[in-house]
Formats: structure tokens, sequence, C-alpha cells
């Protein structure tokens, strides 16, 4: 082999590994997403980029207070990003604008104090609901506009896709994401 040929066999071989590598990394590791809308704010601004670490849950359950990323219900065909507030087996309530988990109304500090948190279609005001096997009930930070669990229900275990991990855009912005547990 001339050197011109093993010069384009090195770099097609560079080029095919680097692929291989930034393929699984994307599937199985990270992935970018980026916030669409207001549901999250003042946490998350619409048009910020986030990653979406993929190995926790492979190795643990997800936890009340992380905020994930989800197939939206019910097409699945984007991506929600929300708030853990029910476990599997928790009974979630709304009364007076504020929620409760197990009888226990959440001291959510990653909210602005004057949030009220109103029922929808699948969660109304004054009512409570259990949390089935394998499902969350989850919540948009900017309560009066956010399309989640109390519209379109709990999220299967299987529809979320990982735990927001990082702010990378804009640069001002980057920033680790710490998941807050509700008190």
């Amino acid at each position: 082999m001339n050197s011109l040929g093993k010069f384009l066999f090195d770099v097609l071989q560079t080029v095919a590994l680097s692929l291989a590598i930034f393929a699984a990394v994307y599937l199985f590791v990270l992935s970018p997403h980026q916030v669409k809308g207001r549901s999250m704010e003042p946490n998350f601004v619409d048009g910020e980029y986030l990653l979406t670490e993929k190995i926790s849950y492979r190795f643990g359950n997800p936890q009340q207070g992380d905020v994930i990323i989800f197939a939206a219900p019910p097409d699945k065909k984007s991506d929600y990003i929300k708030r853990i507030i029910g476990l599997p087996g928790d009974k979630v309530s709304l009364h007076n604008g504020k929620v409760s988990v197990n009888g226990k109304e959440l001291a959510e500090n990653y909210l602005p104090s004057d949030i009220m948190t109103f029922g929808g279609q699948f969660l109304a005001d004054e009512q409570q609901i259990t949390v089935p096997a394998s499902h969350y009930f989850v919540l948009g930070d900017n309560r009066p506009h956010s399309s989640d669990s109390r519209i379109f229900g709990t999220i299967s275990r299987n529809d979320i896709v990982g735990k927001a991990w990082l702010v990378y855009w804009p640069l001002p912005e980057v920033k680790l994401i710490k998941q807050l547990a509700p008190l």
C-alpha cells in the first residue's frame, strides 16, 4: 500500500472510531436537550441547552426532586423537562394552591414563594391520587404555565430518558444542575 493509501486508511479508521465513540456516548451516557417553553422557569429558561445523563437510572431509581427528561405524552414524539414530585406508591394531592405528598405539604424552596399550584384534568384541586407502580408524578416549576401530571397523568419509568445534569448554553448560564428534593 502506498503512503497516500495508508494515510487515507488511517484517517478513515480514526473517523470510524470517533463516530463509534460518539454514538455510544450519545445513546448510553449523555445526550443534549433544549428547553422549549416556559414550564420550568425560573430555574430553566426557554432556549437553554442541557446535557441529560442516562447512567444513574440504570443503577438506581429516580428520586423526588430530580429534574428529568421524558417522552411527552400522549404521542411521545418530543421530550419534556419536569421535576419529580411523587414516587411510585405516593399519595399526591392539591389543597389551597399547595402540593402535598403522603399528607405532608411540600416546602418547594426552588420555587418563588408566591407560586400557586392548581389542579387540571388528571388531578383536580382537593383531590388525591396514588402514583401507580413504576410511574412518577411530575410538575413543571412554572406551575401556571406547565403541562404536567396534573393534566396528562403520571409518567411511566420506561418513558424517562434521563436526569438533567448540566446547562451548557448560553455560556453565561453554564452550571451543574442541583437535584433539590422538596421537604
